[in-house]
């Protein structure tokens, strides 16, 4: 497989939506699209899978739930009981209803904690990473579709221009 891809540029979210359709349609590679913004449907259009990130939150949640349950009982019950306001100290379950912020606070505190280290760590995002934008313009008002070449490089550039592309290179990518 060939280590070259083509950047097409376009300065526009719907010609490049349209141009991410026409191009899945006539069964080309695209690699990445690099946008200043989210485009509403790009994911879809590109063919890509629905994200995993609301089940795994409910998976954190019910961590944080059980987290809280566990160290309520433990502090509140088991190692330092105390009369606070009256209530009896010997039973968990009679102090839930006290203990129900508590638990609350700890399950949007897990569910939302994990979910960013989650997002960072499937994204390869960590402190000092180098930027891996291909061209500053995209962090402008432009987008740029990287498109993997495989032998097809003319029906390609071709395919692009009747798309509205307002530049495309092709650009040697050592993986």
């Amino acid at each position: 497989m060939s280590n070259q891809v083509i950047h097409a540029l376009y300065d526009d979210d719907d010609v490049l939506l349209s141009a991410v359709k026409a191009v899945v349609k006539d069964k080309h590679h695209i690699e990445e699209v690099y946008t200043p913004f989210p485009v509403h449907g790009l994911d879809k259009a590109m063919g890509l899978e629905e994200t995993r990130i609301s089940i795994m939150a409910f998976i954190y949640g019910c961590i944080g739930l059980s987290v809280a349950v566990l160290m309520m009982n433990f502090i509140m019950i088991q190692d330092w009981p105390q009369n606070i306001g009256g209530k009896p100290s010997f039973s968990y379950l009679e102090n839930m209803p006290a203990f129900v912020p508590v638990m609350f606070e700890m399950t949007v505190f897990f569910a939302a904690h994990l979910m960013v280290i989650t997002f960072y760590l499937r994204s390869r995002l960590w402190p000092f990473k180098k930027a891996e934008n291909p061209n500053p313009l995209t962090t402008d008002d432009k987008f740029l579709m990287e498109i993997a070449v495989d032998n097809n490089e003319s029906d390609l550039k071709a395919l692009l221009k009747k798309t509205g592309a307002i530049d495309i290179q092709v650009i040697d990518k050592a993986h």
